[in-house]
């Protein structure tokens, strides 16, 4: 991979490739915020403005990326309010110079407000639906989200690529190899799981609360990172405060969740493993990106002495957590 994968990406290349698939761009545009891939809003003569999205090289191959658009316009065909990418002369995603796009109609909203049982219970309905579509069958290009992709590949990248400090190597070594034993006995406990189609980033960032009173409620944004993996995966981010609080949270949104899609309450074993490994792999998503000048900007306190201290706290905290009881809402 490039460490400038969007070096080419110029404001004249980006109007040009959306000429190329027949759009007319008016030349404004508003660059949005997104660190894996470049995504702009654009105006249009004589029509609304759009949302384009240029993929990062080597991430997806196209096949996988094919795989994200066909399950988020499934979902909108069945009226469940996702974001879909607009189909352009037959085609979702598109290639331009050495760049790969997608057109999206701009969505609007604020952020959700999870604090209220009643938008709980109605994201948790919605997510139900998605669920209820994303197992009636599965990716073959896309990965699954399990201990070897997010906890045992980031480790040895972070190990091999040497960004733990010297000083701190075995403090932070031997507490990520706990907690991803911990991890692994939060996953004997849940048993076999069954792994559908996820939304697989869904935090309140990713969910556009709608005010219109023909569309009221919740639209869900970027399925990027959509791939296998347990349901759970998209509840427990929805989480937050005490163990009390979350219990409370998750029993709305099952509320919910439950009209159309069942839940196994084994799954809730996995909400501290699953939190265990999004730590560990946000980590190495962020030194695999280190030479893409934008990283160190977003990013200025990455790598840093005190990053990797409050890393190995952090995951010190998880193994704790990952030995209590799951959270039993049901």
């Amino acid at each position: 991979m490039s460490d400038l994968p969007f070096e080419s990406l110029t404001p004249d290349l980006l109007l040009d490739a959306l000429e190329s698939v027949g759009l007319r761009p008016d030349g404004r545009m508003l660059a949005l915020n997104s660190y894996e891939n470049r995504v702009y809003q654009v105006g249009m003569e004589d029509a609304l403005p759009l949302i384009v999205k240029f993929y990062r090289a080597a991430r997806w191959s196209d096949e996988a990326i094919a795989e994200e658009h066909a399950f988020v316009t499934e979902l909108a065909a069945r009226e469940i309010p996702v974001v879909a990418p607009l189909a352009i002369a037959g085609a979702t995603l598109h290639h331009f110079a050495d760049q790969r796009f997608a057109v999206f109609p701009r969505a609007g909203g604020r952020a959700p407000e999870l604090c209220d049982p009643a938008t709980l219970e109605w994201m948790g309905r919605f997510i139900g639906r998605i669920h209820a579509v994303g197992a009636l069958q599965p990716y073959r290009e896309r990965p699954t989200l399990d201990i070897a992709t997010f906890g045992v590949e980031p480790r040895r990248y972070l190990l091999d690529h040497d960004f733990i400090p010297a000083d701190l190597l075995a403090a932070w070594t031997s507490t990520v190899d706990q907690a991803l034993d911990g991890v692994r006995r939060c996953f004997e406990h849940a048993g076999t799981v069954t792994h559908i189609r996820l939304h697989g980033d869904c935090h309140a960032g990713n969910v556009l609360w709608s005010e219109s009173a023909a569309a009221p409620g919740p639209q869900f944004v970027d399925f990027d990172d959509s791939r296998m993996g347990p349901a759970v995966q998209d509840l427990w981010m929805l989480l937050s405060g005490s163990r009390e609080e979350m219990s409370r949270q998750l029993g709305d949104v099952l509320a919910g969740y439950e009209d159309f899609h069942e839940f196994s309450p084994r799954e809730l074993h996995l909400v501290e493993a699953l939190r265990t490994l999004r730590l560990i792999h946000y980590s190495a998503w962020i030194a695999r990106r280190w030479n893409d000048p934008a990283f160190p900007r977003a990013f200025p306190w990455f790598n840093t002495q005190r990053y990797w201290q409050d890393r190995v706290l952090e995951l010190r905290e998880q193994v704790a957590a990952m030995d209590e009881p799951p959270l039993w809402s049901l």
